[in-house]
């Protein structure tokens, strides 16, 4: 799975303009899942998040997890993440079909829950407006296949 992290003060989402999620100081993660991928990419993904340390601390360090502030993700899916650029229109083939793709998103959210950081989420599929501010600014790409 690959996920795209931003650190945030606050951030939502849209669908048909209404605020489907959102998100107070916290993470705004862009979420997809690729080829291959199972519950156990999901789960690993969600562990590493959740104990990474982007926020600062007393000292202006890097140095606290997302839970640790006491903080809160908005988790929205973004198959483009898959997006090949060989060429100069990109292709998505290497993303998990839509019906494997939402079930991993979900299950990715509820993992990252289960490891102490709340979220609220997107729509999978839909047309959705995303709109954040970005906190450092602090923008981090993860891989599971480079975990």
């Amino acid at each position: 799975m690959r996920a795209v992290l931003q650190r945030v003060t606050e951030a939502q989402v849209a669908v048909d303009g209404t605020v489907v999620g959102r998100t107070g100081p916290g993470l705004m993660i862009l979420v997809c899942a690729m080829q291959g991928d199972g519950e156990a990419q999901a789960a690993k993904l969600a562990a590493k998040i959740a104990k990474m340390r982007i926020f600062k601390d007393d000292q202006g360090k890097m140095n606290l997890s997302v839970k640790d502030i006491g903080g809160s993700a908005l988790v929205i899916s973004q198959f483009t993440l898959a997006g090949d650029l060989r060429g100069n229109r990109p292709g998505f083939s290497t993303a998990c079909g839509p019906d494997e793709g939402k079930r991993l998103y979900e299950h990715f959210a509820e993992r990252l829950a289960a490891e102490g950081v709340p979220n609220e989420r997107g729509i999978f599929g839909a047309d959705m407006a995303v709109s954040l501010t970005n906190d450092g600014p602090v923008t981090i790409w993860v891989d599971t296949e480079t975990l």
